[in-house]
Order: C-alpha cells, then structure tokens, then sequence
C-alpha cells in the first residue's frame, strides 16, 4: 500500500473518478479512500464498485479524516470551496485544478501543507497515464506512477508546459473524426473507417512511446516514402498553415496558464 492512512478527494467529478478506480481496480494500491458528497452519482458510484471508498458528509469532515489530500474542484469555485476549510501544518495536498497559480492556492488553504500540483489525465482509470507534477514529490509521484508513469518537473515553467501540452487531446480525436467523416462523405460506411482509423491512430501511438529515443520528426520521415503519399499529406500540413494553427493554439493555450 503506498498510503498508510486514507486519501481524501474534495471534489467528485470525472478526473477524481478516474484517479479512485486507478488506485483501487484492480489491485487497490491504497486501503481507503474517502470521496466528497458533492456529485452525489458519482460517489455513489464509486462506492457501489469499491468497498473501499465511504463517502464523507462534507469537505471538512476529509480534511479532518485524511492526512493525504486531492483538490479536484472546478477553478471557477476553487476559491469558495477550499478557502472555508481548515486544513493542518504538514498535510500533504495535492491540487489538480487547472489554471490555477500555486501561490492563490497556498493562500487559499491558510496551512503549512505539502503542496504538489498534477496533471492526471483520464487514462490513470486504466493504470496507463502519464502524469505531470510540480514540484518533485516522493509520495505524489508514487501514486501516479501506480496509476501509469509520472513526469517529475524541476520547474513551474516546465510543468505549464506540459500543461499546455496536454491540450491536444481533443484536436487528437478531432483529427480522427475529420479523417472518418471524410472516408464517409467519399460512401465508406461510417463504422468500416472506425475500424480502420482507430487501431491505426493506436499503433502509431504505440509505436511513439516504444521509440522512446527517436525523435518524432524521425518517425514522421520513417512512415513517409520519399515522394510518397504520407509525404504529401504532411507537406500540405505545413503548407497550408496547419503547424502554424498548432503552435498558434498553444501559445494561447499556455497565456491562459500562466495568466
């Protein structure tokens, strides 16, 4: 067990929904953990599938059970939600609200806490996820690491950017969809370039995380015949502004971050 007592989680949305099954299924990595009553679905979900979790009465009540905590509120009511707790010297908080500054947060809790901030995406229900933390911490990492793989950061200003990195998950899925929406509007009967399309999006994938020291344009060159047909599609890409549509976006996305 990585925790030696339970792990509280202020806030019972997707992501913390996410982070209780990766902990707890198949084989729990902590004994207990205790869920805040505010998605009451949710929660009750939750604790319908795991014997482990219980449902506290309020927030408070997991500050005062839980030595290790999770804030995973919304950022739009992270203030209202977390400035009335008490929270205790020396509790190990970990925050995944997005956008949100570390100093803000710090003042919000009014405590002596061990603050990490993380990016767990929701992946981490299936034990794959890759998590980006800031700053280095032992225990955070181990937890994340039981739910997938961590990326410790050294720096705020690494940790933003894989942040801003990590918005491009819809444009991934956006990618596929216009690919099969293509293949459907030339007659290819929509289910038939689902089959296709996403085993060959996951093998790629795939095929990027086992070739872990080559670079990525070296593996876009690798599936790109000289004069052929992946060359072409890429080149149009660039041509036609889709780089610059990309770095544009992330640059927006990262002045949201960093405010």
């Amino acid at each position: 067990m990585l925790a030696t007592g339970p792990i509280g989680f202020i806030g019972t949305g997707a992501i913390t929904e996410a982070m209780v099954r990766g902990l707890l299924a198949p084989m729990p990595v902590v004994e207990t953990v205790i869920v805040s009553p505010r998605n009451a679905a949710i929660a009750a979900r939750l604790a319908a599938d795991f014997p482990g979790v219980r449902i506290a009465g309020d927030n408070q009540a997991i500050v005062e059970a839980c030595q290790t905590l999770v804030l995973a509120v919304r950022p739009q009511i992270a203030e209202e939600v977390i400035r009335p707790l008490q929270f205790r010297d020396g509790q190990s908080v970990i925050s995944v609200i997005a956008a949100t500054d570390r100093d803000r947060l710090l003042s919000w809790i009014g405590a002596d806490v061990r603050l990490t901030q993380a990016i767990p995406l929701p992946f981490v229900a299936r034990r794959a996820g890759v998590t980006a933390i800031y700053p280095p911490d032992a225990l955070t990492a181990a937890l994340f690491t039981a739910m997938g793989t961590t990326v410790e950061c050294e720096t705020r200003q690494e940790y933003d950017l894989l942040a801003a990195a990590s918005a491009v998950m819809a444009s991934y899925f956006g990618i596929m969809h216009r690919t099969n929406e293509w293949l459907a509007d030339h007659g290819l009967a929509e289910q038939k370039g689902r089959a296709y399309v996403a085993p060959l999006f996951a093998e790629l994938s795939r095929s990027a995380v086992a070739a872990v020291d080559t670079p990525f344009i070296d593996l876009s060159r690798e599936y790109a015949t000289k004069g052929g047909l992946n060359e072409q599609v890429f080149n149009d890409f660039e041509t036609h502004g889709g780089t610059a549509a990309l770095r544009t976006a992330l640059d927006r996305v990262l002045a949201r971050i960093t405010g």
